[in-house]
């Protein structure tokens, strides 16, 4: 069995679960201060396991991944509550990526090249 989702797969599965609730998503103001929210939790996780402020005793244990899913949770509410589609969204940017900006970094030079 094949448990790979695809980012579409992603937008329904948030949608099914967001339309079982009379509230449904929230403005896209609200949304915005709720992934800054969850961006300030991930950069304080990140803080904890890379920079220089240990953790205190009394916090409660997470982990940068749940972060990150919790951020990507948000992303796709988001996304679905404007009517994005975010795998178009992807495309669009790894084009920009793809030709703006084709000769910016240093590539690795491949064997044989």
């Amino acid at each position: 069995m094949n448990d790979e989702k695809t980012v579409k797969d992603l937008q329904r599965e948030v949608d099914k679960y967001i339309s079982q609730f009379k509230e449904g998503y929230f403005s896209p103001l609200a949304m915005l201060a709720r992934m800054t929210e969850e961006l300030g939790e991930l950069a304080r996780e990140v803080n904890h396991y890379y920079g220089e402020k240990p953790k205190k005793d009394t916090e409660k244990e997470n982990t940068i991944e749940a972060e990150l899913g919790d951020m990507l949770f948000v992303l796709i509410c988001f996304a679905n509550s404007l009517n994005i589609d975010l795998q178009e969204a992807h495309d669009q940017v790894m084009q920009k990526f793809n030709t703006r900006d084709k000769d910016r970094w240093t590539k690795i030079e491949k064997a044989g090249e």
